[in-house]
């Protein structure tokens, strides 16, 4: 009763939300092929010319070489958060910062440290995501977070003991690389320890066969090539030593699709992807395409990324130089599940915003 009622309620907010959808089904949308899994995989802040380096991150530019290569991928802001939310969303609904997400324009509580500047957005965002889509058509989702404190968990910032001083400078799991706990409806959605969860909880999917259709999948700070900053986080990990960060999230990178790979779904008749993208590009990196616009502070392009799609039964060895972002992505993941209401900004096919059907497309029988 419960689950029909969330449905009813997730509809229903669709329908009222018609101004953040729009109905832009093109020929292009209709080409992309349905997938039973999308996996999308998010590390942090590097540009493309970092990663496609075999020689630094052999992993990722391995399957880039093998797989499907977005060769003209980029983020829509600087920092974060706000990428993460786009990806999901379609916008970024005007966050431009790292703060809360309960946080609103004046606000004097923690990890508000902008909320006293002018046209300050609220960080909790009252419209549809992907999330709700997928539920809507009868499907599922979850975010999977590695040292997540406990599922469902809205903190801010988790540490360990063994490195962490207690600032955010030393956090393993932080929020602002969460994107889902950013909307409403995620922070009162009653199913919400089932849909946010830890890496253990991903490791029994996997081991159980129970995967989401939708998974987002973060690893944390030292392993999604953040870094962190405090005398006793490994020198791997530490945020000045980039070469050490990059081998170590694409080790990590490296391991997660292996393991996404050895399940028993990688090899049946179903379309599965594995999506491995970064929120942004290193440092102050400047540009973008696709529904961004220059002068907005909240969304004037973040820097050329690298994103990989790692598909099941799809073709091998393609460099795609079409002009994506999150954007693309979103509404690549929305014709993927025959979702034909696209979200935001993920509806600009005026702006450019395109499907990335070429490397999703699979092979003929």
């Amino acid at each position: 009763m419960i689950s029909l009622l969330r449905t009813a309620l997730v509809i229903a907010a669709l329908g009222a939300s018609a101004s953040a959808c729009a109905m832009t089904s093109t020929a292009n949308d209709r080409a992309v092929p349905r997938y039973d899994h999308v996996f999308v995989i998010i590390e942090e802040n590097k540009d493309y010319e970092q990663i496609l380096d075999p020689a630094a991150a052999p992993n990722i530019a391995g399957l880039a070489a093998r797989y499907g290569n977005a060769t003209r991928f980029y983020s829509e802001v600087h920092p974060s958060e706000a990428n993460y939310v786009a990806l999901l969303g379609g916008d970024t609904f005007g966050i431009h910062d790292d703060d809360a997400w309960y946080c609103k324009s004046s606000s004097t509580q923690p990890y508000c440290d902008g909320a006293k500047a002018v046209g300050y957005a609220d960080h909790t965002v009252h419209a549809p995501h992907i999330g709700d889509q997928l539920v809507a058509k009868g499907l599922t989702w979850k975010g999977y977070f590695e040292d997540l404190p406990e599922p469902g968990s809205m903190a801010i910032i988790a540490s360990n003991p063994s490195i962490s001083d207690g600032s955010r400078s030393t956090a393993l799991y932080a929020s602002k690389h969460s994107g889902f706990v950013n909307f409403a409806d995620v922070q009162t959605d009653p199913q919400r320890t089932t849909r946010l969860v830890g890496f253990d909880q991903f490791d029994r999917d996997l081991a159980s066969g129970d995967l989401p259709n939708f998974a987002l999948i973060i690893p944390n700070q030292c392993n999604e090539m953040h870094g962190l900053f405090g005398p006793k986080v490994p020198h791997d990990c530490s945020a000045i030593n980039k070469a050490g960060l990059i081998k170590r999230g694409d080790d990590e990178v490296g391991m997660l699709v292996k393991r996404i790979q050895q399940a028993p779904l990688w090899s049946a008749n179903g379309n599965v992807a594995i999506v491995i993208t970064f929120d942004e590009g290193s440092g102050g990196s400047k540009g973008g395409c696709c529904a961004t616009v220059p002068g907005s502070v909240a969304n004037y392009g973040g820097g050329h990324i690298p994103t990989i799609v790692v598909t099941n039964h799809g073709p091998r060895g393609v460099a795609d130089d079409t002009p994506y972002d999150h954007y693309s992505l979103l509404r690549t993941i929305e014709d993927a599940f025959g979702i034909s209401q696209h979200l935001a900004h993920a509806s600009a096919v005026d702006q450019g915003v395109v499907p990335m059907v070429k490397l999703f497309q699979v092979k003929a029988p």
